[in-house]
């Protein structure tokens, strides 16, 4: 039996919702958000899951990664898009999220989000924190010059 499966990520705890292809509600509970903990609630809720879905976010990225390496299969979709159907919901909770989340899965309403590599995140963040440092650094000799420059003492060229 086909079973979908919608989260509600965040921070500390993650609401699951299993349904069946029919959109009846088989089980619905929380677990830890790490990859580890959401991937043994999946196996032990629903072993015959298709999609697992979950909206875009800071830890997507590694619940992607670490679900796909569990085998399972994980599906990130636009947060934004995954908002106008969640929005519809008489009562926002976040379990009535991962269970909107599940049937949008089940009904193929979704736009999948293209997860980038590991590799790729590392060395934008390197590209990202180099640009940084060097706009930090001038930013400190610009304010260095500025405060000598009232004491008459002009630097050039730093």
């Amino acid at each position: 039996m086909k079973q979908y499966v919608g989260l509600d990520v965040s921070q500390d705890e993650t609401h699951i919702c299993v349904v069946d292809r029919d959109g009846n509600k088989l089980w619905e509970g929380s677990c830890e958000s790490t990859p580890e903990g959401i991937g043994a609630a999946v196996k032990e809720h629903a072993p015959d899951a298709v999609k697992i879905g979950f909206e875009s976010g800071h830890l997507s990225t590694w619940h992607w990664h670490g679900l796909n390496d569990m085998g399972l299969p994980a599906i990130c979709i636009d947060a934004y898009h995954a908002h106008g159907v969640l929005r519809l919901q008489m009562n926002k909770t976040d379990k009535n999220d991962a269970h909107g989340i599940a049937q949008i899965m089940r009904c193929g309403w979704y736009k999948p989000v293209t997860i980038k590599s590991f590799e790729n995140h590392e060395s934008r963040a390197l590209f990202r924190t180099r640009s940084n440092l060097v706009s930090m650094r001038t930013d400190v000799v610009n304010q260095i010059r500025g405060m000598l420059k009232t004491f008459g003492i002009i630097i050039k060229g730093i």
